[in-house]
């Protein structure tokens, strides 16, 4: 047997149990309609589901409901439990009609930067450079820049200053790499930093203020994209002279950029690689063509600086002569002290042979 209506189901009976129940006749007094299930001949019973509605709109008691169940002899603690507080929020909310909302992101700060770099050597010695106050931009550290420059400009056989020549600056943010570049000698400085604002609020004033805009190429682009597509933007002459990478430390995986850069026709025989790096991260001895000549710490910081062969011939040759010459002036220096040690019995020391050496001392 089942009772049915014609109207909508009530949900706190769903979870019936599956026992035969007969309704009682007093039953029959409820308004909704009954309507049975016809038996077979073998008078056997068979399942049957109970289901109870009624025509008013508004919703049953909490006692009616129990009186209802009871009437069945149904457990009423089982269908009436309390729902969970997420539950009555939900049914909160489809009430008064808000439902989901859509959080509103609150808008950025603006960006600020502030002139904490200057420029260490040559013709724009001493000058100001922006930089951004976030962490964003990770500028390489003066007494890193300074060490750089000064192997390289060893390296290239002019102590005093660079080998004209083209300079790319991979990573370059503020720039002060490739204007360190321009400042020492190079006549022509290629600029990559995807991040339009750095760009135009950072990089281009620090060209500008420094007067070096008219030698500076700026590439708003992805590192990737620009030394998969080096011929595009560069042309048919693509190699450098010299090549600065400083990328952020995390973003950066430098097996896979090396390689990539060691493949580029930016790289040609005579060009040198500089490399900043964090600590615990190992670097290949070559890097396509090229050979390693320096690799030195700062604190947490490496610096490591491919360049041909030759640059590595010139400085063994030049440190074996630094090296002689030391021996040379230590040779001398004990040679004066002997002759002072001779002449300490019969001058005096007011003599005019001692007076050098009792005033240097």
């Amino acid at each position: 047997m089942a009772v049915q209506s014609s109207h909508t189901a009530f949900s706190f009976l769903s979870p019936l149990r599956s026992h035969s129940i007969v309704p009682e006749t007093s039953l029959l007094s409820f308004k909704p309609s009954l309507v049975g299930y016809p038996f077979t001949s073998t008078n056997r019973r068979r399942p049957f589901i109970i289901t109870v509605s009624s025509k008013s709109k508004n919703e049953l008691s909490v006692d009616k409901k129990r009186q209802l169940l009871e009437q069945y002899g149904l457990n009423p603690d089982e269908f009436l439990s309390e729902p969970s507080p997420k539950t009555k929020k939900r049914r909160e909310q489809s009430k008064s009609g808000t439902g989901k909302q859509v959080l509103v992101e609150e808008p950025k700060p603006p960006r600020e930067t502030h002139k904490l770099l200057q420029v260490v050597g040559g013709t724009a010695r001493r000058k100001k450079l922006l930089s951004p106050k976030s962490m964003d931009v990770r500028p390489m550290m003066e007494v890193v820049k300074a060490a750089a420059f000064g192997i390289l400009q060893a390296a290239g056989g002019c102590p005093a200053s660079l080998r004209p020549g083209r300079w790319l600056d991979l990573y370059s943010g503020t720039g002060s790499v490739g204007i360190e570049a321009i400042s020492r000698g190079c006549s022509e400085v290629h600029f990559v930093e995807m991040d339009p604002w750095v760009v135009s609020d950072v990089l281009r004033p620090n060209l500008e203020w420094t007067g070096f805009l008219d030698a500076s190429v700026i590439h708003t682009v992805r590192v990737e994209s620009f030394l998969e597509r080096a011929e595009h933007f560069l042309g048919e002459d693509g190699s450098f002279d010299y090549i600065s990478v400083t990328p952020p430390y995390a973003v950066v995986d430098y097996s896979i950029l090396m390689d990539q850069i060691s493949k580029s026709s930016i790289v040609g025989e005579n060009t040198f690689i500089l490399v900043e790096y964090p600590f615990r991260t190992d670097m290949l001895d070559s890097c396509g063509c090229l050979v390693k000549i320096s690799d030195r710490r700062f604190g947490r910081t490496h610096l490591a600086i491919y360049g041909p062969k030759w640059a590595l011939k010139k400085k063994y040759v030049e440190k074996t002569k630094r090296k002689q010459e030391k021996l040379d002036l230590l040779r001398e220096v004990e040679i004066s002290a002997s002759s002072i040690s001779s002449w300490g019995h019969s001058a005096s020391p007011s003599s005019p042979i001692c007076m050098p050496y009792l005033t240097q001392s």
